[in-house]
């Protein structure tokens, strides 16, 4: 997938208790808290929230570093045998979003679900209304193959959640 040089400058770490703080920076408002994270978290995110969902046995979450930098975070969900999900995708700062960067740590997910979760499909959730990520997701291969309509309700206004998935054989 990526050359050397290029796996050495974008890499997925784990990512551990003393990272929860990021992530509680990061989803400043409940719009976005339910966007990016869906009904799992409550807002205001807290570090027991956190806690409670990552020490999960089937939870593979990590954080993506440019140049040791890091610049967001993904997970990957073990799902039925062969096959994964990815979760809770985000680039952290507004201004480096739409640069490639969601896309890289994708391919980096991608990689890691395929190697180390042995996965033969990976599927995902992404609101209908949040059109560069589905643009992310299309570019990678990802098809929609579900539209749950009014599956989350925001300030009284319905967002439809679409499912997607990707073989990986």
């Amino acid at each position: 997938m990526f050359n050397e040089r290029l796996k050495s400058r974008y890499q997925l770490e784990p990512f551990t208790e003393k990272d929860h703080a990021l992530l509680i920076d990061w989803v400043m408002d409940e719009e976005f808290n339910l966007l990016w994270g869906g009904p799992l978290y409550q807002f205001p995110l807290t570090t027991e929230q956190i806690s409670n969902h990552v020490s999960r046995p089937e939870i593979h979450p990590f954080l993506f570093t440019v140049a040791g930098q890091v610049k967001g975070y993904v997970e990957l969900c073990d799902k039925q045998q062969n096959q994964c999900r990815l979760c809770r995708v985000l680039i952290a700062s507004e201004s480096e979003r739409g640069h490639g960067y969601g896309k890289i740590m994708i391919e980096l997910a991608i990689d890691v679900a395929k190697t180390k979760l042995a996965a033969e499909e990976i599927s995902l959730a992404v609101f209908e209304h949040n059109f560069r990520a589905i643009s992310c997701y299309r570019a990678l291969g990802f098809e929609i193959y579900q539209a749950d309509q009014a599956s989350r309700v925001f300030q009284g206004q319905p967002w439809t959640l679409l499912q997607m998935k990707k073989s990986c054989i």
